[in-house]
């Protein structure tokens, strides 16, 4: 079986809490999923969007491996106005604290029709923004924003809308469908 959900901003990658951080945080568990499926791969707690679920290991692994590199593509939403100098550092690779990325494909995008963000990004009237796609086939913890932010390009909102072939399309935030029952997603 094989799940895309659109995970929804401030919502856990697993089904308990188990973490220190007080009150417990909402989790997959809300959701309905089916039984004994589990995430392939993550999505960070303030991240949105494509998130694939599984109940079968060798295709989670198929999935999350970066041998068979699966492009993850995310619309991005930073602060400030990217020139081509900061979208070059992106697609040649930025160096991070634990390295250097692969090279990224990355690219300016007219702002994209999204569902509102509860909360909101916060507006300020004197910073522009921009959204970007960025297409990388790592996935180190955080890396998007790590990437814009190494580049000057804080990190407001980040939405992944596509895992390989898998698209997020029109699901809205905690939908999900079932993707093994649509033999094109087989």
């Amino acid at each position: 079986m094989l799940i895309a959900f659109n995970k929804p901003f401030r919502v856990l990658c697993q089904f308990t809490d188990s973490g220190p951080e007080g009150p417990a945080r909402e989790t997959l568990a809300g959701f309905g999923l089916p039984a004994a499926v589990y995430p392939a791969g993550r999505l960070d707690y303030d991240s949105e969007g494509l998130l694939l679920l599984t109940d079968d290991g060798r295709l989670a692994h198929r999935l999350t491996d970066p041998r068979h590199k699966a492009l993850k593509t995310y619309w991005v939403q930073v602060e400030g106005t990217p020139d081509e100098q900061q979208l070059a550092a992106l697609r040649n690779g930025v160096e991070l604290k634990d390295g250097p990325t692969l090279p990224a494909h990355a690219r300016s995008l007219p702002a994209p029709l999204l569902w509102p963000r509860d909360p909101p990004v916060r507006f300020r009237k004197t910073v522009a923004d921009a959204w970007l796609e960025i297409r990388i086939r790592e996935g180190r913890n955080r890396q998007v924003r790590r990437m814009t932010a190494a580049v000057g390009l804080p990190t407001l909102r980040l939405v992944r809308v596509a895992v390989g072939p898998h698209q997020l399309g029109a699901l809205m935030p905690g939908q999900w469908h079932d993707l093994s029952a649509d033999p094109r997603h087989s």
